[in-house]
């Protein structure tokens, strides 16, 4: 076999879509026809490029090198021909995109800059989801990923739109050490004497949820450190039992720290697009939409303390 663009295609397809079924659905394939087709791929490449899981299937190691390789490929053949720009063209506005501390964000980038590959993106950290809104509303950015909370649904103007990309359920990272670590899931309850990492007010309800979360579980804090730093620094504090931190579903634990499911799931996130009605155009709005879901996506597939609780949701869901 040779390989060709369209192989490079359906692997980007089914690592986008997290199954080979659903990725045979987007690219109009039956998925016995999709499921030759990777096998034949694979063999090409000599190993496995994908894990196959009861809940579908992720990049192994070297499927992650070549996947994003692929994606690679696939922009700069799509650049092939394309002139260079004049007049009007030339000056194609950049396309001006902000984020809060969202895991999807690099995933998102990397695609929209193979799926888009002509429009000129800016990207910035803006933690407070508030803060973001007033940013789209000034007309300072053109879109944003930002985060709001069930109940309490990003607020703004009618210049404004916004898509929600996932609800995911707010883990719990521990030191492995923990006198709960070796629990499948932990009462927040039980946490009530432990010390807390959190992030500073977001302007969207944290860390609000977060209180009123342990109110209902019947405790207060006895002590938060405030922290906004990076993830790494986060869990090395954690590694060295300074403090727990509710933690984002899909974050990668380093060593000598766990991250748990709460019982009963009593803290929730939700990630949401948002865009100015006059900057991004409904194929653009789409275009950034379905990007950020296939971020999304692989996270969640290199994750395996949601796939396990998703799993285990489904079948009490099912009982």
């Amino acid at each position: 076999m040779e390989l060709e663009l369209r192989h490079l295609r359906v692997l980007c397809a089914i690592a986008d879509a997290g199954s080979v079924g659903g990725a045979a659905v987007d690219l109009g394939y039956s998925q016995p026809a999709m499921s030759t087709q990777l096998r034949r791929i694979e063999r090409y490449f000599g190993d496995s490029l994908f894990e196959r899981r009861a809940t579908g299937v992720r990049p192994t190691q070297y499927g992650i090198e070549v996947v994003a390789q692929a994606r690679d490929v696939l922009a700069r053949a799509a650049a092939i021909g394309c002139r260079p720009a004049t007049g009007a063209a030339r000056t194609r506005r950049t396309l001006r995109l902000a984020a809060t501390n969202s895991p999807v964000l690099s995933g998102m980038v990397s695609r929209v800059r193979g799926r888009l590959p002509d429009v000129p993106l800016a990207v910035s950290s803006v933690y407070a989801s508030s803060r973001i809104v007033e940013l789209l509303e000034d007309g300072a950015v053109d879109a944003a990923v930002a985060a709001d909370y069930p109940g309490m649904e990003l607020t703004h103007s009618d210049a404004v739109t916004h898509r929600g990309i996932v609800t995911e359920p707010t883990f719990v990272a521990l030191p492995s050490r923990h006198r709960l670590a070796h629990r499948a899931q932990v009462p927040l309850a039980d946490l009530a004497a432990d010390a807390w990492f959190l992030t500073p007010d977001d302007g969207a309800g944290w860390p609000g949820v977060f209180h009123t979360a342990c109110a209902a579980a019947g405790f207060a804090p006895v002590a938060v450190h405030e922290f906004l730093g990076d993830q790494l620094q986060l869990q090395s504090m954690i590694a060295d039992g300074l403090g727990v931190s509710v933690v984002q579903a899909t974050l990668r634990p380093i060593p000598d720290v766990v991250i748990k499911p709460l019982t009963g799931t009593p803290l929730w996130c939700r990630y949401v697009l948002a865009w100015r009605r006059d900057a991004v155009a409904g194929e653009m709005a789409e275009a950034l939409f379905e990007c950020a879901a296939a971020a999304y996506r692989e996270l969640a597939g290199r994750s395996p303390h949601l796939r396990t609780w998703t799993a285990r949701t489904r079948r009490v869901g099912g009982a």
